[in-house]
C-alpha cells in the first residue's frame, strides 16, 4: 500500500496499523498530490489510501492521474469529509471505494484487501446515497442498454455490484472463477465501461442492485 495523506500522524498511525497485519505492507507515502504520482511510480503499490483533500493538485486529481497510468493500481478513498460531499466524484475519477476516517481500523483493513482483489468497497450508506442521486437524475452519465446482456451476464453484473469475489459468484452460479472474470470483462466492452466501479453505479442505476 501507498499511504497519501497530508498529516503525518495519520501517515503514521495507518502505517502502523497496516504492517501489523502479515498480508499488508506500507511501500510509501506522500502529503501531497503530485507526492503520490510520484510514489506510486516509484514503488508499484497494488492500492493507494488516498486523502480526498490535499495540497496541491489534490485527492481526486491524483486518482484521476493514477488512473491514466493504467497500472492496475487501485484506489482507496480515506477522508474526513461525509459520503454527501465526495463519494460519487471519487468513484467517477476511478477510485474503487471510500471510507471515513471515523471508520474503525477492521473496516479500512477490510476495504483494501476488498480493493485489492478488484472489488469495490461501499458501505450500506454509501450505497443508498448513490441510489438516490441516481433516482434524483445526479448521478454519472449514461451507458450502454442492459438489454444487450445474456442472462447469465447480467446475473454476473449483479452479484458483481452486491460486492462478491470472482470466487463467490462461480460458487453460486457454478463456473469457474477465470469465467467469472471472462463475463465481467465482456460486459464492461458491451456497456463501454472501463472501471470495475462503474459496474456498480449502473446496477444500481438500473434497478439490478436494491438497497433499503
Amino acid at each position: 500500500m501507498l499511504i497519501a495523506d497530508d498529516h503525518p500522524v495519520v501517515r503514521a498511525g495507518l502505517r502502523g496499523l497496516l504492517n501489523a497485519r502479515p498480508d499488508m505492507r506500507v511501500v510509501g507515502e506522500a502529503a501531497t498530490g503530485e507526492e503520490a504520482i510520484a510514489q506510486a511510480k516509484a514503488t508499484h503499490p497494488d492500492v493507494v489510501v488516498m486523502d480526498v483533500v490535499m495540497p496541491g493538485i489534490g485527492g481526486l486529481e491524483a486518482i484521476r492521474r493514477l488512473m491514466a497510468l493504467k497500472r492496475g493500481i487501485k484506489v482507496l478513498a480515506l477522508s474526513a469529509h461525509g459520503e454527501d460531499a465526495y463519494l460519487v466524484p471519487v468513484l467517477e475519477a476511478g477510485g474503487s471505494g471510500y471510507v471515513t476516517k471515523t471508520c474503525v481500523g477492521s473496516d479500512l483493513v477490510n476495504a483494501i484487501r476488498a480493493v485489492a482483489r478488484g472489488e469495490v468497497f461501499l458501505y450500506p450508506s454509501a450505497a443508498k446515497l448513490l441510489l438516490r442521486r441516481y433516482k434524483d437524475g445526479t448521478g454519472a452519465k449514461g451507458v450502454g442498454s442492459l438489454e444487450q446482456l445474456s442472462r447469465r451476464e447480467r446475473e454476473v453484473l449483479t452479484l458483481t455490484a452486491a460486492g462478491y469475489t470472482a470466487t463467490e459468484i462461480a460458487g453460486q452460479v457454478n463456473i469457474s472463477p477465470k469465467t467469472v472474470d471472462t463475463y465481467r470483462s465482456r460486459i464492461m466492452h458491451k456497456l463501454g465501461l472501463t472501471r470495475r466501479a462503474e459496474l456498480v453505479r449502473l446496477a444500481l442505476r438500473t434497478g439490478l442492485l436494491h438497497h433499503p
